[in-house]
């Protein structure tokens, strides 16, 4: 599977994300948008060698290794600005950035972790495929983090994601009342010792 189709699968899958569809700005270059986010995820997750795509390309994620001290500031606000011009407009971004700082801390605030930023599921891969395609995936997060001994965090704003995270050894540590009005879930799981 090659960038692009990576990128687009991104941009679609984004567009089912209630947070991605609340942040990117709702004008005429709305796909324009979701494209450019969805290519700077991409790059980034390249960039930090943190992509995980599933053998059949439709299942695609973005694991970090980070920790809280983990910040180049000039390259993150210039990128911030980056967004905000091209997808999100100044307003829905200061707002974004206000929310990211409550998100942000709920991770741990010392040591490295795992930090799963995006987790999506082509919908003509969903259904019985789907199970199998997230099950090997989560094999994979799971290799990643029991290999490396660190614990991985998610969030969701998504109730059935939340509950799949735990179904999968996820425990559920934080709900927080997002200012949208919905729920937002925060996630963790713990690798057994080598």
């Amino acid at each position: 599977m090659n960038k692009q189709e990576i990128i687009n699968n991104v941009s679609t899958l984004l567009q089912e994300i209630p947070t991605s569809m609340e942040i990117v700005k709702d004008d005429s270059k709305r796909e324009k948008r979701f494209n450019y986010l969805a290519t700077y995820m991409v790059e980034k997750a390249l960039e930090k060698d943190a992509l995980i795509v599933s053998p059949d390309g439709k299942g695609i994620a973005i694991l970090f290794r980070t920790n809280s001290k983990d910040k180049n500031f000039w390259k993150d606000t210039i990128m911030d600005l980056k967004l905000a011009l091209n997808v999100t407009g100044i307003k829905k971004g200061l707002k974004a950035m206000k929310t990211q700082g409550y998100v942000k801390s709920q991770r741990p605030k010392e040591g490295d972790y795992l930090y799963c930023w995006f987790w999506g599921i082509i919908s003509d891969a969903r259904g019985s495929d789907d199970a199998k395609t997230a099950y090997e995936m989560k094999n994979k997060f799971y290799a990643i983090s029991k290999d490396l001994q660190l614990p991985i965090y998610a969030e969701t704003r998504i109730r059935r994601i939340a509950i799949a995270y735990q179904r999968y050894g996820f425990e559920l540590f934080n709900e927080w009342d997002h200012p949208s009005g919905d729920k937002m879930y925060f996630l963790r799981y713990f690798p057994p010792p080598k």
